[in-house]
């Protein structure tokens, strides 16, 4: 009698087990889906935006380009102001480039441990 219900118990254990590894099969599954496609989705907007605001830091980059070229009466002086803006901004983004990384990797955290 003992040895039957132990018996049945185990059988009643190994259908839950088995019951508990394909739930969490799917939960996986679904976490790693909603984790893929979150990050797919922000990829994808942060390209479109990415995109569009270089097109038009390009326009507004040209225009300045002539309109200083129009007020120093020399094309090449205006091109070289507005290089010259870029690479102070490009030379101040690599000597603050540690304080950048701080709000990017608590950004990323908070993406991928929600």
């Amino acid at each position: 009698m003992a040895f039957e219900e132990l018996k049945n118990d185990l059988m009643g254990l190994k259908t839950e087990v088995g019951s508990y590894i394909e739930h969490s099969d799917e939960y996986y599954r679904l976490k790693i889906f909603k984790v893929l496609s979150k990050n797919i989705t922000g990829l994808l907007k942060f390209i479109l935006i990415g995109v569009s605001s270089l097109f038009a830091l390009l326009f507004v980059s040209f225009a300045a380009c002539l309109w200083l070229s129009e007020v120093l009466n020399s094309y090449f002086s205006g091109f070289i102001l507005v290089a010259g803006f870029y690479i102070l901004i490009a030379i101040l983004l690599y000597l603050f480039r540690e304080q950048l990384n701080r709000p990017v990797l608590k950004k990323l955290s908070k993406y991928y441990f929600d």
